[in-house]
C-alpha cells in the first residue's frame, strides 16, 4: 500500500496507540528500503550503472593518491537482504559505496586537552539523527586536531555512534558544516559521491540498518562497531533517481508524522491541564455547593479524563487529599466530636503509662495557628502525631549479621505504599532478634513507614501476624487501634499532605539520600475525625481506588487492543 494512503487511513490508529506514531516512521523507512515506498521508473538508469559511476570515482582518487585501494571483500549475498528488491536495485556491501570509514581518537591528555574555543570536538553526545548538537561540545586546539588528520570531518559525511547506549544514531553533516573533529565513539562514512548520502543516511536509520548495527557489534557493548564488520554491510542501492524520489518522499511523510506527533502531545497536554484545574477546583472549594460542582464537572469528563494513567494516578491522591481535609464523605452532626475521641486517646495512654505498657512521652509544642495547613470540619481536630499513638520508634541502626536460618528482619525495601510485603526478607539470630523488638513489637495493624532513600514516606499496614526485626529505616507507628482506624492513619500517611510532610521534615543529603528522624515524625500535625467519619472515610476511598484499579486494568486492555491492531495492519502492508 502506498504509505501516504497508510498514513490517512490509519491516522486514529496511530494516533491512540502507544508508540503508534514511531512505528508509522520505521514503517516509512522499511518501505523505502524494500523499494515500495515510490514506483519504480523503467528510464531510471540501474544502480549496476551507478555502481560503475562509484568504481570509476574511486579509482580516480587512487590515481591522484588521495585513497587507498580497499581490501577486497567477500562478495554480498542477496539472500542477506530481507526482502526481495527490484530488478533496477542492487545488493551491494558498504564499503563498495563509501572511500573512508573510521572512527576518531582520544586527544593526548584526555579531557585536558580540551580548550575553551577552537576547533569542534564532536563525540557521541553531540551525534544525534536529527543533526549535531553542540550546545555540551568540546573543543582542541589547530594543532591537536592536526595532528589528528585522518579524523576530521568534512562537510557531507555522515557520522555513526559505535559504542554505548547510544549506540546507532547518525547524522548528515550539513553542507556548509566548517570543520571538526571526532571521538573514536564516533566514525566517519565518507560516500564516494555525495549524491548517494541521503539515502545511505535513512538506511542506517531504517530498522533493516539499526538491525545491522546492534546485531552485529563486537565485544561488550562499549567495545561497538569495527571498521571491519562495518565494511561487509549489506546496501540495497536503489537508481539514483530513485533515491532521490525516496529522499524527498520520506521527508514530506516525517514531516507529517512530526505534525501529528505534535497533535498527540498537545491533546495530552490539555487533557492534564483540564485535571489539574478540576482536581485544584476540588481540593479548593469552599463549600458543599462548590465541592458538588468541581465533582459534576468531573463525572461530566471523565471518559475523558480517565483515558490516561497519569490522571488516574492523579485521581488517587485527589481521593487521599480530600479524605483528609474532611471533603470526601459528609459530616454526621450524631457523631462525638474529636476533641472528646483525643480525651478517651490521652486518658487511655495515661493507663498504659501507668501500667508500664508504654513510656511517657516527651510534650512536644502546642500546635500554632500558622502550622494548620488547610481548613477542617468543625468536629474535627489537629493535633500531633505522638498524641494519638503508643509508640513511634525505628529498628536497630547497625546492619546485623544475615544467617540462613533465625528470625525474620525487614527493612525499607519490604514497605511500598499500602503494601506489606515480608516475603523478601532476610534472617537474624534470636539474641539481636530480643534485642531489636525490646524497644517496641510489631504488631497487626501497626504501620511501618519508611525514613530513608527515594522511598521516603511510604506507608503501610502490617496486615498479617508475623513475627519480625526492622532495620533503622523503617519507622514503626503503633496507633492507638481501639480509638483510631489504621487505614485511616495510612491513607493520611500517603496523602499527598503525607508524603510532603515526610520530604520537608528530611534532613541529610535530600530526599532521596537523607533521613527522616524519628521525632521529626513524631511532631506531624494530622487532621483527627470522630471515629466513625473515619470509618466512613476508609469505606469511600477503598470503594474509589477499587475504581482507579479498575481504570489501569481498562486503561492497559484497551491500550494492548490499540497496539495488537497498529501491529496487525503493519505487518499486512509490509
Amino acid at each position: 500500500m502506498e504509505a501516504q494512503v497508510l498514513l490517512d487511513k490509519y491516522f486514529e490508529v496511530a494516533f491512540s496507540a502507544p508508540d503508534g506514531v514511531k512505528k508509522l516512521r520505521e514503517l516509512i523507512l522499511s518501505l523505502a528500503m524494500q523499494g515500495k515506498l515510490v514506483p519504480q521508473d523503467p528510464s531510471d538508469q540501474p544502480a549496476s550503472e551507478l555502481l560503475k559511476e562509484i568504481e570509476a570515482e574511486k579509482e580516480r582518487l587512487i590515481q591522484k593518491g588521495k585513497i587507498k585501494k580497499s581490501t577486497e571483500l567477500l562478495s554480498i549475498n542477496p539472500d542477506e537482504i530481507p526482502n526481495k528488491i527490484p530488478k533496477q536495485w542492487e545488493c551491494v556491501s558498504l564499503n563498495s559505496l563509501v572511500i573512508k570509514i573510521g572512527s576518531g581518537s582520544t586527544p593526548r591528555g584526555g579531557k585536558n586537552a580540551y580548550v575553551n574555543q577552537g576547533i569542534p570536538f564532536l563525540r557521541s553526545q553531540n551525534i544525534w539523527n536529527d543533526g549535531i548538537r553542540i550546545d555540551d561540545v568540546a573543543y582542541i586546539t589547530e594543532d591537536v586536531n592536526k595532528k589528528m588528520s585522518e579524523t576530521i570531518v568534512q562537510p557531507m559525511d555522515i557520522l555513526l555512534n559505535i559504542t554505548g547506549a547510544s549506540l546507532g544514531r547518525c547524522t548528515l553533516v550539513p553542507d556548509n558544516f566548517i570543520e571538526a573533529n571526532v571521538s573514536q565513539h564516533v566514525t566517519i562514512i565518507r560516500c564516494a559521491i555525495p549524491q548517494i548520502r541521503r539515502f545511505l543516511h535513512l538506511f542506517l536509520l531504517s530498522p533493516y540498518g539499526q538491525s545491522m548495527i546492534w546485531t552485529r557489534q563486537v565485544g561488550m557493548s562499549r567495545e561497538g562497531l569495527s571498521k571491519k564488520v562495518l565494511e561487509q554491510f549489506s546496501i540495497p542501492l536503489p537508481p539514483l533517481a530513485e533515491q532521490y524520489r525516496i529522499v524527498e518522499k520520506i521527508n514530506r511523510l516525517m514531516e507529517q508524522c512530526d505534525r501529528l506527533e505534535k497533535l498527540r502531545e498537545e491533546h495530552h497536554q490539555k487533557r492534564l491541564i483540564i485535571h489539574t484545574a478540576a482536581r485544584d477546583r476540588l481540593l479548593n472549594a469552599i463549600d458543599q455547593n462548590s465541592l458538588n460542582q468541581s465533582w459534576n464537572f468531573i463525572q461530566n469528563n471523565f471518559g475523558e479524563l480517565y483515558s490516561v494513567k497519569e490522571n488516574v494516578s492523579e485521581l488517587r491522591k485527589i481521593i487521599l487529599q480530600l479524605a483528609v481535609m474532611g471533603k470526601l464523605v459528609p459530616q454526621d452532626p450524631n457523631d462525638p466530636p474529636a476533641s472528646e475521641l483525643l480525651k478517651q486517646i490521652e486518658a487511655e495512654k495515661q493507663k498504659l503509662i501507668k501500667e508500664g505498657k508504654i513510656k511517657k512521652q516527651k510534650i512536644l509544642p502546642k500546635i500554632k495557628e500558622e502550622d494548620i495547613p488547610f481548613k477542617i470540619p468543625r468536629n474535627w481536630y489537629f493535633c500531633r502525631f505522638q498524641d494519638i499513638t503508643k509508640a513511634i520508634t525505628c529498628g536497630i541502626a547497625s546492619t546485623p549479621d544475615y544467617y540462613d536460618t533465625g528470625r525474620v528482619f525487614l527493612s525499607a525495601r519490604n514497605i511500598k505504599p499500602y503494601r506489606f510485603m515480608p516475603e523478601n526478607h532476610k534472617l537474624i539470630d534470636e539474641e539481636t532478634y530480643q534485642k531489636i523488638i525490646n524497644n517496641a513489637r510489631p504488631e497487626k495493624g501497626d504501620i511501618l513507614m519508611t525514613r530513608v532513600g527515594a522511598g521516603i514516606g511510604e506507608a503501610a499496614i502490617i496486615d498479617r501476624d508475623i513475627e519480625f526485626a526492622y532495620y533503622v529505616s523503617l519507622t514503626l507507628i503503633k496507633p492507638l487501634q481501639n480509638f483510631l482506624n489504621s487505614s485511616y492513619i495510612l491513607h493520611f500517611l500517603n496523602s499527598d499532605y503525607g508524603i510532603k510532610n515526610a520530604i520537608s521534615r528530611t534532613t541529610g543529603l535530600g530526599a532521596s539520600q537523607g533521613n527522616l528522624n524519628v521525632n521529626n515524625v513524631r511532631a506531624y500535625i494530622i487532621p483527627v475525625p470522630p471515629l466513625s467519619e473515619q470509618h466512613r472515610i476508609v469505606a469511600k476511598a477503598d470503594q474509589l481506588m477499587k475504581i482507579c484499579d479498575q481504570l489501569e486494568q481498562q486503561i492497559e486492555q484497551s491500550t494492548d487492543k490499540r497496539t495488537q491492531l497498529l501491529n496487525a495492519i503493519l505487518s499486512n502492508i509490509q
